[in-house]
């Protein structure tokens, strides 16, 4: 039984450097890095780990077809019910090859797709750069990478040169759209405002029309600076200013959209090689930050993954609470729920069922046959939720024990 359990109640494996998209009712991750003996070690590339938001429980699928190598730093968005993966970092370089899986298979088979067909330019080689989604387009910003010399622009600061093959390594600042109905690159021209500062391990995250860029990092300096991007007429915010606190410079963090016109901060990397745990709420309408003081201290996140859950709650899995620079052994496999508005009447008391479901065992077989499926689902959540505390908690005291 204790085996079974155990089974049921596994979680994808601790990563950093992943991908991960929401689509319908499902969180679906892929890709990322792990150290093991002081050495990067890349989780397999035919492996899809999905958790379903209702039951808590995760599942693994083998993936079939035009297999990514396995990277880390690759940008992940999902259109249509489809995962994109762009760019990333492997043991040969850095990548500019788009995939694309399907997440709404018949089937079951999850079957990548390398898209070789595609028009126009593909933007250089790079890693930790982020995208906006909108009107079926992925659109690319920045990025750590690669140019040859005659690809050297404005849109590059570099960081280092190999002169024997003519090969710089940098930090970008251009904008890239990949149109998935024509598979089509192009570079928008940009028709106002100043761009943003060439950076990388940035985030972003659309509001309407407009692409909201923070911080990030570009040689030795991180940033915690906020811009937008027009997505109708290509022309900057510049940088926007803030009235009242605002959060401290940072990399390796996430900002995810909440409601219609708020963005939620979470975690990353300080400008003195903190990891951080604290989180933000930036109002389009009001122009400023607010700090939500209810965090837990205790388990900081950078090169983490977020996702807007169906009501609102931000799912945050794996991540580092390390240093990646110093001392890369924290990685994280641990899912963190924040809820950034209340939950609807009929969640709470579901999960109250759920939570109480001894106490109603006998009560619970006359619910509805509809009602009735999602209470069970409920319970399995709770139970998994209560199974991976207390696995946590046994091995936290062997640790005490261990170190004892």
């Amino acid at each position: 039984m204790a085996a079974d359990s155990a089974e049921q109640f596994c979680v994808a494996e601790e990563r950093s450097g992943h991908c991960a998209v929401v689509d319908g009712n499902f969180l679906y991750v892929w890709g990322g890095y792990v150290s093991i003996e002081e050495n990067e070690v890349y989780l397999p590339n035919d492996e899809l780990w999905i958790y379903e938001m209702d039951s808590g429980l995760w599942t693994m699928h083998l993936m079939e077809g035009e297999l990514p190598t396995s990277m880390s730093g690759s940008c992940g968005a999902s259109i249509n019910g489809k995962l994109y993966i762009f760019g990333g970092f492997d043991d040969k370089g850095y990548s500019n090859r788009l995939y694309y899986v399907n997440l709404r298979t018949k089937n079951g088979t999850y079957r990548w797709k390398k898209i070789t067909n595609f028009k126009g330019q593909p933007p250089t080689p790079r890693d930790k750069l982020s995208c906006w989604v909108y009107k079926d387009r992925l659109i690319y910003f920045g990025g750590y990478g690669c140019r040859k010399h005659n690809e050297l622009s404005d849109c590059f600061d570099v960081h280092d040169a190999f002169w024997e093959g003519q090969i710089f390594w940098g930090w970008h600042n251009d904008v890239h759209v990949f149109d998935t109905t024509t598979q089509t690159w192009s570079q928008p021209a940009i028709r106002g405002g100043d761009p943003p500062q060439p950076r990388a391990a940035h985030t972003c995250a659309v509001l309407g029309n407009k692409g909201y860029i923070f911080g990030g990092r570009v040689l030795q300096t991180r940033m915690n600076d906020l811009h937008c991007l027009n997505l109708d007429t290509w022309t900057w915010s510049g940088r926007i200013n803030i009235t009242g606190e605002k959060p401290k410079d940072r990399s390796w963090h996430t900002l995810t959209p909440i409601g219609d016109d708020r963005l939620f901060l979470f975690g990353g990397l300080s400008s003195d090689n903190v990891p951080l745990s604290d989180g933000w709420i930036h109002s389009i309408t009001t122009n400023g930050w607010k700090q939500l003081t209810h965090l837990p201290k205790s388990r900081p996140r950078l090169w983490h993954t977020a996702c807007l859950g169906k009501e609102g709650e931000v799912m945050v899995f794996g991540g580092s609470k390390d240093d990646l620079h110093f001392m890369d052994t924290g990685h994280c496999s641990d899912l963190l729920i924040f809820q950034t508005q209340p939950y609807s009447l009929l969640r709470l008391c579901l999960d109250c069922i759920g939570k109480n479901a001894t106490l109603l065992k006998n009560q619970i077989p006359c619910l509805p046959s509809k009602l009735l499926q999602q209470v069970l689902k409920k319970i399995t959540f709770w139970a998994a939720v209560n199974h991976r505390q207390e696995k946590k908690a046994e091995t936290e005291r062997q640790s005490q024990l261990h170190t004892t």
